[in-house]
C-alpha cells in the first residue's frame, strides 16, 4: 500500500494536483525527503506533530463539550434536574451525549470540510503545498461558537477565515491574524444576534413565563451584564406578559463547582476550566504552548478585574450603573465565567501571532488578559472581549518584540561602551 502511494506521488509530480495528493500523502505517512545539504536540526517533531498534540488536548474539551450540550438541552427542557448528584445514572444519561453529538458533531464536520476545501483549492491555484495548520484550527472554530449556530452561517464565516485570515498572507506560517478567531470575529459582526443574543447558547432554548433566568439559555456573563435590569417576559399559551429582574448574583443560578466543571452555557468548549487548564498542561509539558503567555494573561485579566472592585469598593460605581454588574464581580471569577481561559491557552499561544521574544510574551499576554476584561465590562452588550483582545495584540506582536529587541540592543551598546571606554 505505502509503496504503491509513494509511486503514485511520483506519478503526479510536477503536475496541477500534486499539491492536493501529496497533502493526502503526508496526512498518512512521513515525507520521505531528507535534507541533504546546508544546517539543519535533527528532531522528532515537525509541524504534524505539533499539530496533533494540540489537538489532542483540546479532544477532552470537545467531548465534555457535546455532553454540557445535551446536558444542557435536557435541563432546560425539565428532563434533568439541575440539582441532580454528579454520579447518579439520570446525569450520566447517553441521551445528553446523543443530543450533544447531533448539534456538535456537524459543526466539526463543516469546520473542518469547508476549511480543507479552501485549502486545498488554493494550495492547487498557487502551487504550494497544504500546510498542516488549519488541523488545529478546524477543531478550534467548532469549540468557539454557540451550540445553535446554523451551519450555512459556519460555512462563510470559514471561507472568509481562511481567505482573508491566512491565505491572502501566504498561507501558514505567514497570517498575522489568528484564523480560528477571524472566523469568531466574522460571525459575530456579520450575525451578532446568532453570536450574543440570550437563546443561542442552548440548543432549542425558550423563556417560559415565572423561569426566564432558568432556561433562557443565556451564558453566565449575559446574567451579570443584565444585573438588576428589568426582562420583559412574552406570555405562554395565553398568559399575560410579566416582568422580570435579573438578580444581582448570578452564582445563586451557578454554583462555583458548576462553573469550574463547565456545567454551564456557553461556548461548545469553553465552559470546563479542569479540561481546559488540563490542555494547558499537555501544551505547556510538551513545550508547545508559552507558559510566559497563558500566566501573563491570566495576570492581566486578574489586575483588571482587581481594579474594578476597587472602584466599586470606592464607591465611584452605584448599583444603577450598567456596568455595576460586572464590576462588581470577584476579580478572580473572571477566570471561571467567560472564555479568558480558554483564549489564554489555546489562542493567544498561538505561535504565529503571538510575540516571540520572552519579555515581549509578558507583555502581550499581560496586555490580553487586561483589554479581554475591560471590554467585558464596558461592552455589557456582549460581554466577551476575549477575541477582540488577542486579534487586537496579534497585530501589535510585531511592534512589541522590535521594541523589546531595540532595548536589548541598546542595552548591549551601552555595556560594550562603557567595556571599552
Amino acid at each position: 500500500m505505502k509503496e504503491n502511494l509513494h509511486k503514485l506521488k511520483e506519478k503526479y509530480k510536477g503536475k496541477k494536483m500534486a499539491p492536493a495528493f501529496n497533502a493526502l500523502h503526508t496526512f498518512l505517512y512521513l515525507p520521505n525527503e531528507t535534507t541533504h545539504s546546508g544546517s539543519h536540526v535533527r528532531a522528532a517533531d515537525d509541524l504534524k506533530r505539533t499539530m496533533n498534540m494540540v489537538i489532542l488536548s483540546l479532544v477532552p474539551c470537545l467531548l465534555f463539550g457535546i455532553f454540557n450540550a445535551g446536558y444542557q438541552y435536557h435541563v432546560q427542557t425539565g428532563e434533568v434536574e439541575k440539582a441532580v448528584g454528579f454520579f447518579s445514572g439520570e446525569f450520566w444519561n447517553m441521551l445528553n451525549f446523543g443530543v450533544g453529538a447531533w448539534k456538535v458533531l456537524p459543526l466539526v464536520v463543516v469546520s473542518y470540510g469547508v476549511g480543507l476545501a479552501v485549502e486545498f483549492l488554493f494550495a492547487v491555484i498557487k502551487g504550494h503545498e497544504v500546510e498542516e495548520g488549519y488541523l488545529v484550527t478546524g477543531m478550534l472554530v467548532p469549540l468557539i461558537v454557540p451550540v445553535d449556530v446554523p451551519l450555512w452561517m459556519l460555512s462563510v464565516a470559514v471561507i472568509f477565515g481562511v481567505v482573508i485570515g491566512k491565505e491572502v498572507f501566504g498561507g501558514t506560517g505567514m497570517n498575522i491574524l489568528n484564523p480560528a478567531l477571524t472566523i469568531r470575529a466574522f460571525l459575530f459582526f456579520a450575525y451578532p444576534t446568532w453570536m450574543s443574543g440570550d437563546k443561542v447558547w442552548v440548543t432549542n432554548a425558550v423563556a417560559t413565563v415565572g423561569q426566564p433566568d432558568a432556561i433562557s439559555g443565556e451564558t453566565i456573563l449575559g446574567y451579570y451584564a443584565k444585573s438588576n435590569q428589568d426582562l420583559v417576559v412574552k406570555g405562554a399559551n395565553g398568559a399575560a406578559d410579566i416582568t422580570t429582574t435579573y438578580g444581582a448574583q448570578a452564582d445563586a443560578l451557578f454554583s462555583l463547582q458548576d462553573m469550574f466543571l463547565g456545567f454551564i452555557p456557553g461556548s461548545v468548549g469553553e465552559t470546563s476550566k479542569l479540561l481546559i487548564i488540563v490542555g494547558a498542561l499537555i501544551l505547556i509539558l510538551s513545550k508547545i504552548g508559552s507558559w510566559r503567555i497563558i500566566f501573563s494573561t491570566l495576570i492581566g485579566a486578574l489586575t483588571m478585574g482587581l481594579i474594578f472592585n476597587g472602584v466599586v469598593a470606592q464607591g465611584w460605581i452605584t448599583e444603577s450603573s450598567k456596568f455595576f454588574g460586572l464590576m462588581s464581580v470577584d476579580f478572580w471569577q473572571h477566570l471561571f465565567i467567560g472564555s479568558i481561559l480558554f483564549g489564554a491557552v489555546y489562542m493567544a499561544t498561538d505561535p504565529v501571532t503571538a510575540s516571540q521574544t520572552n519579555r515581549g510574551k509578558w507583555i502581550y499576554g499581560f496586555l490580553i488578559g487586561f483589554i479581554s476584561i475591560m471590554i467585558r465590562v464596558f461592552n455589557p452588550a456582549y460581554p466577551e472581549g476575549v477575541f477582540l483582545a488577542i486579534l487586537l495584540m496579534n497585530v501589535f506582536a510585531p511592534t512589541i518584540d522590535h521594541y523589546v529587541i531595540n532595548a536589548n540592543v541598546k542595552k548591549r551598546a551601552k555595556r560594550l561602551k562603557v567595556k571599552t571606554a
